[in-house]
């Protein structure tokens, strides 16, 4: 009789709980998941990667969202496998059953290399001219500009392994003979700003604030060459005095672009002015680089371009949501 009663107390506690009904109905991972079409952009580019033993049977889709999960909270691959085992609303935007087994960390830098960069740039592009044709992006004004990213912030190691090899100095040439990240380089900004590893360039559109283009070079590349690689195809180039070279206005006119860059004080025609006028046009697109990170990730321009594209795709998809909810779009 007892026993029974017990029974009875305790089936009367079950209650079947719905992930869909644990995620709040404002979350921002619901948001994303409205405004971008992550399954038909996986179907079209990632179909054709064969899912081995390697994924535990995930599907390539569901394991594209694990890595841009991975990107709009800033996570190492460890705290990546964590953070999918205890939050309900990573599950649901991943599309894990709440009892669901989710990955191990090494799955993740497997899934990199499987899809590796040219496909995801194939994939930043086909976002990029989905938002064009939504009206988005215009491409009519746009902000160009470059950032450094630190590979490693001292070269000690480096440089007494140069002694022991007796390289007379430790610069670009001979730096790739001692150190782990064979593409990195020592960059210059202005005469006291030095740093070892990459630049990034990146174009935004005006019109919205959205990032169009993106590249990482090494830190030695000038903003001037390093620009036509994110020139739009049209438009007004709006930059600083890192772009104020011939060799820059060239690329811009081959792109058919109109380069409107910042003067140096000692250049003729300098007109302080319309200087100030391009500099406050600009300013509020600084946004782009006031909150990433300015380390890299990664060894070798490969990963770290995977790693440029994926930051710019979750850029983009938080500015959606900020566009949708303020202009309707």
């Amino acid at each position: 009789m007892l026993f029974s009663k017990w029974v009875s107390n305790m089936s009367s506690q079950i209650e079947m709980v719905s992930l869909e009904d644990l995620v709040d109905n404002n979350h921002i991972y619901r948001k994303f998941n409205n405004l971008v079409d992550f399954d038909g952009l996986s179907k079209k580019h990632l179909s054709c990667l064969v899912t081995d033993n390697n994924y535990k049977g995930y599907g390539i889709d569901v394991l594209f969202r694990v890595l841009l999960l991975q990107f709009l909270e800033d996570l190492s691959d460890r705290e990546l496998a964590k953070f999918l085992t205890e939050n309900n609303s990573a599950k649901w935007f991943c599309g894990f059953s709440l009892s669901a087994k989710t990955p191990t960390y090494s799955v993740f830098s497997k899934l990199r290399t499987k899809i590796g960069t040219n496909l995801l740039s194939k994939m930043f592009t086909e976002v990029k001219e989905q938002l064009k044709a939504q009206g988005y992006m215009n491409e009519v004004f746009t902000f160009i500009d470059a950032s450094h990213l630190i590979s490693k912030a001292s070269l000690w190691e480096e440089r007494d392994k140069a002694i022991e090899k007796k390289h007379k100095k430790l610069n670009n040439e001979t730096l790739p003979k001692v150190a782990t990240d064979k593409q990195a380089r020592i960059g210059c900004k202005g005469k006291n700003k030095f740093w070892y590893g990459y630049k990034k360039s990146v174009s935004v559109d005006m019109q919205s604030g959205l990032i169009n283009k993106v590249s990482l070079t090494p830190a030695n590349v000038t903003d001037a060459k390093a620009m036509k690689y994110v020139l739009p195809s049209n438009g007004a180039v709006y930059a600083d005095k890192g772009y104020a070279t011939k060799q820059a206005n060239k690329e811009a006119i081959k792109k058919g672009c109109v380069l409107k860059a910042v003067k140096k004080n000692n250049m003729k025609g300098k007109n302080y002015r319309l200087d100030s006028f391009i500099t406050k046009m600009r300013s509020p697109y600084e946004r782009v680089f006031s909150k990433s990170s300015h380390r890299v990730r990664y060894k070798g321009i490969a990963k770290n371009q995977f790693a440029l594209f994926m930051e710019s795709l979750v850029f983009n998809m938080k500015r959606m949501v900020v566009l949708h909810e303020e202009y309707g779009f």
